[in-house]
């Protein structure tokens, strides 16, 4: 079978299984419609592969199928006998945050001195259009407090990875989006808890200093270990570069103690063991790790894109599954009036980070990008911080739905973009 038939053939068991599972539902046999929709789901996330348009929303419906299958089993994806698996959201959001910081260096950075304008215009966008409106809608759709500071929080998020994939797919300035990513992904240990302190704060309590520590933990220290095993891994870099970037993301490790020592009731044996320990997991471990990669043979840095890709979804994938189980009966209760918030915010960034860009006489590429960056949020680190704040079923709901949701938009968005860039002539563009 070649795989154009192959792809129809799951194509035709996707409507098979949505046939039956209509079926099952309409005769009342409940217990058929979550394996039914789960298979549809899955032979459609694969089928869909097929077709250059539809294998850009292959994954997002494989996130509809996790859902699905979180929403009907939810005990599987709560507790595997005295383990509960929401203790695993930190560790595969640093999974994920190393991997994107591998795939990145110092240079990314040096997008600031190039394009000053489309930065500073595309963080203050990020900054103050999502959170306000998420801000907006909190107060007005009457949501329970916790599920209002959910949705505050992912606008109070920067962007991810999945903004650089989607300006890429727009043909936009992928080297603008890659900064401000990088930028605003380093600026969110200050100005997340800030934000959260401000809007969220009449919502549920919000430790500003216990926010900064997890921010740091889950996100930056992660991607300087990333940051440290690209420096090394390919030998691309001068001596003195690593032995400079070695010092600075030292200094970053002890920063981050520092400020957990002056801010907690840690003694000071406990606080250098925890430095100790940083220094392990987020320096030494990484440099070994590098040294080791340097001495493979082929094409080291396609092979590590794909194992970090691949990382990278299946981890916002399990990340998805236990916070939608953990939040199943809230979302059962809540859910379409979420679902329409979570739509209104995120069209809200892609349409007003779009036309400010346009007010502030940008060019068309750098608009698209600005807008899929403002409108498109880091959902994991969100559901992170959740989990920190011991609210993972409650105020990590919003960013289990706004998650796949500017997935599906994100890249209606940015493929339409795609088209009409290439449907333009010379003269016209």
């Amino acid at each position: 079978m070649n795989k154009n038939k192959l792809y129809l053939f799951l194509l035709g068991l996707a409507g098979l299984s949505l046939i039956l599972f209509l079926l099952a539902l309409l005769s009342g046999k409940g217990s058929y419609t979550g394996p039914l929709l789960f298979a549809c789901f899955t032979f459609l996330a694969f089928g869909v592969r097929g077709n250059p348009v539809g294998k850009g929303f292959s994954y997002t419906i494989m996130i509809f199928a996790v859902v699905t299958i979180s929403m009907y089993y939810p005990v599987l994806f709560l507790k595997w006998g005295d383990f509960e698996l929401k203790a695993t959201i930190v560790p595969l959001l640093q999974i994920i945050m190393f991997g994107m910081g591998s795939q990145m260096s110092y240079r990314d950075f040096a997008g600031v001195i190039k394009m000053p304008k489309g930065v500073l215009v595309g963080l203050a966008c990020q900054f103050t259009i999502m959170p306000i409106i998420g801000f907006t809608i909190a107060s007005t759709f009457g949501f329970p407090p916790e599920v209002a500071a959910g949705i505050i929080l992912v606008g109070s998020s920067p962007s991810g990875l999945a903004s650089n994939v989607m300006s890429f797919i727009a043909k936009a300035n992928l080297a603008l989006s890659v900064t401000l990513t990088a930028v605003a992904t380093m600026l969110a240990p200050l100005i997340t808890p800030s934000l959260m302190k401000l809007l969220a704060g009449q919502f549920v309590p919000v430790d500003f200093w216990a926010m900064m520590i997890s921010i740091i933990n889950m996100v930056i220290l992660p991607i300087v270990a990333g940051l440290m095993f690209h420096a090394l891994a390919y030998g691309q870099e001068k001596q003195k570069n690593r032995l400079i970037q070695a010092w600075v993301y030292l200094l970053i490790i002890a920063g981050k103690n520092l400020i957990l020592f002056q801010t907690s009731e840690m003694d000071t044996g406990a606080a250098l063991l925890q430095f100790g320990k940083d220094l392990a997991w987020f320096l030494l471990l990484p440099v070994v790790a590098a040294i080791l990669f340097s001495r493979l043979k082929g094409d080291k840095k396609s092979v590590l894109n794909r194992v970090t890709a691949f990382f990278s979804m299946a981890g916002i994938g399990a990340i998805i599954m236990v916070i939608t189980a953990a939040g199943r009966d809230s979302l059962l209760e809540i859910g379409m009036l979420l679902i329409l918030a979570c739509l209104l915010h995120n069209t809200a960034g892609y349409f007003l980070g779009y036309w400010i860009c346009k007010l502030a006489r940008m060019d068309e590429k750098s608009c698209r990008t600005i807008a899929l960056e403002v409108g498109m949020q880091n959902g994991g680190l969100a559901s992170g911080i959740a989990l920190q704040m011991g609210r993972v079923a409650t105020i990590g709901l919003a960013p289990a739905v706004f998650g796949p949701m500017m997935n599906i938009t994100g890249s209606s968005l940015a493929t339409w973009w795609r088209r009409k860039s290439e449907n333009e002539t010379p003269s016209s563009g």
